[in-house]
């Protein structure tokens, strides 16, 4: 649990840019929430992979997200079977699911239906705030770590030193 705050904050004060920083956390959201054998998670891969986003943020949120995911299983569980009983989307369901593509991304499991959807509905909005915070934690919050008597003196320290030659 340390290391995973350790390299939050390693990613949160690095020169990433917060807007890579903040997509990489939304494409990891989309992936943790979704089971991972499921054809979107490898789009999601695949975008990951071109946009250049910062992967360490994207591996970090997916660990986050897959054990969230867990605990929010039996909303997903009810948005799903919601939206699949819904009458007024019922021939898409069956054309979908007579398609061998969309049957093999198993839209008709309740819980993927509703995570996927869940996922999609909030990810702008996450992605959003999530680059608002990390600008703001670094215009307030890390500078005043740095400017600390306790960082001041961690810089100082030799342990400081090894580590910094280390990276």
């Amino acid at each position: 649990m340390l290391e995973m705050i350790a390299k939050l904050l390693k990613i949160l004060n690095s020169e990433a840019d917060p807007n890579q920083i903040g997509l990489a956390f939304g494409f990891s959201m989309i992936a943790g929430f979704t089971p991972i054998l499921s054809l979107h998670n490898i789009l999601i891969l695949l975008l990951a992979l071109i946009l250049r986003i910062n992967l360490s943020a994207f591996i970090l949120g997916f660990l986050f997200f897959s054990g969230l995911a867990y605990l929010l299983d039996p909303f997903f569980n009810s948005l799903g079977i919601l939206v699949l009983t819904a009458g007024l989307f019922e021939g898409l369901w069956t054309l979908f699911y007579n398609s061998t593509l969309w049957r093999l991304e198993n839209f008709n499991n309740s819980i993927v239906m509703g995570s996927l959807l869940f996922s999609i509905i909030i990810f702008v909005p996450f992605v959003i705030i999530v680059n608002k915070l990390i600008i703001k934690y670094r215009e307030n919050i890390l500078e005043w770590v740095r400017k600390s008597r306790i960082m001041q003196a961690l810089k100082a320290s030799k342990l400081y030193n090894l580590y910094m030659a280390a990276q």
